[in-house]
């Protein structure tokens, strides 16, 4: 897939980004979602950045990604995630060699949203192994697909829903993913989504009963043992998760720095941002957000550039160090501002519970760093 290198328009995502931040604290409070963001999106053409030009997308590469995502996440980070989980299911599929070409095509012409449910009551995340409880059987030229997912971020507005199940193929189990339309008959959303943050994702349930899809809609099955890390997906996804959690920590820092400017206390008579115990703090959060902003660029740039894909245990790293550096930030802030931080009334209270939820996502910090920690002692998994 050839990528695009033209600027992406600042701007313009500039302007998106005030204007999501707008509605951001209504939605959070509502644990509603954000219909009109991703109108906006469509709009402005980012909701297929990452498609191929020969259909109609941008065909753009993961460091344009990062930058929409980035700056789309300090408006409202909620839908940042909701848009960086589009633009991984689109670079997979792009790279994809196992994709049936009508089914590639179906998506990527559609231009509505995706996502992969993957995640089940029982099993928790594929990633630490176990086989989906999710089944899919053939029945004549169509599957049919019985199960229950959780967390399906964005659910309220995916056009398309990438299902992880298990078949028993000419006597073989096999696992994978199964295209299926989210307005199926059989597919219900059950509202279970009640988090402390990042709310207006909407994470809910996802239960399809007997959901018939066409034979071509198996896009990626294979047996178990074939399903090893790939090291440009693993990129994508800790890339974009860090670019999300970064910029909630940019926009915590734009509205301490405008607190203390603002803040002038009777006994002082000057801005709290005129105190040298500030400023140091403030230099902190600098430091660690300079920290992110390099090291997210140059691993997207990498990605895009270089032949060699970076590996699993570094992608792991990346998000392991940004989220960290992110969450450092806004705990920072919050030290700083005290009960006005804690105040529901200022949107830091929001951010900190947002991006608290970095934690959540694949891979978690223990994962990362064994396996980190093993890439450098030259020890082999069990």
């Amino acid at each position: 897939m050839t990528v695009m290198t033209s600027p992406v328009d600042t701007s313009l995502l500039a302007e998106i980004a005030r204007e999501f931040a707008g509605r951001a604290d209504a939605h959070d409070r509502a644990g509603s979602f954000a219909h009109e963001n991703i109108d906006r999106l469509r709009a402005a053409g980012l909701l297929t950045l990452v498609v191929p030009r020969e259909f109609g997308g941008a065909g753009r590469g993961l460091s344009a990604a990062a930058k929409v995502v980035g700056a789309i996440a300090e408006g409202d980070p909620s839908t940042a995630l909701v848009l960086s989980m589009q633009y991984i299911s689109h670079a997979a599929i792009g790279r994809s060699s196992l994709w049936p070409p009508s089914a590639r095509a179906r998506v990527f012409s559609d231009g509505g949203l995706i996502n992969a449910l993957r995640v089940e009551p029982m099993l928790g995340s594929p990633a630490r192994g176990g086989l989906p409880e999710t089944v899919a059987r053939r029945d004549g030229d169509a599957w049919r697909i019985s199960g229950h997912k959780i967390y399906a971020t964005g659910i309220p507005a995916l056009r398309w829903l990438l299902v992880w199940a298990r078949a028993d193929i000419d006597g073989q189990v096999k696992v994978g993913s199964w295209l299926v339309p989210a307005d199926a008959p059989g597919v219900s959303v059950v509202e279970t989504w009640d988090h402390a943050g990042m709310r207006a994702t909407c994470s809910h349930d996802v239960v399809l009963q007997d959901v018939a899809v066409p034979a071509d809609h198996a896009v990626d099955v294979r047996s178990p043992h074939e399903w090893i890390a790939d090291p440009q997906q693993a990129a994508w996804n800790t890339v974009l998760i860090a670019a999300v959690y970064d910029g909630i920590a940019r926009a915590a820092r734009d509205w301490l720095v405008g607190w203390l400017n603002d803040r002038v206390p009777s006994n002082l008579g000057a801005p709290l941002a005129t105190l040298p115990r500030f400023q140091e703090a403030v230099g902190d959060i600098e430091a660690r957000l300079l920290v992110n902003r390099r090291l997210i660029a140059d691993s997207a740039r990498r990605v895009d550039q270089d032949p060699v894909p970076l590996p699993a245990a570094e992608a792991g790293l990346v998000k392991h160090v940004a989220t960290g550096n992110a969450i450092a930030v806004v705990e920072k802030a919050l030290s700083l501002t005290g009960n006005h931080g804690l105040s529901r009334r200022h949107p830091l209270e929001r951010h900190h519970r947002n991006v608290l939820c970095s934690r959540v996502h694949t891979p978690q910090d223990d994962s990362i760093l064994i396996a980190a920690g093993r890439d450098a002692l030259g020890v082999r998994a069990a």
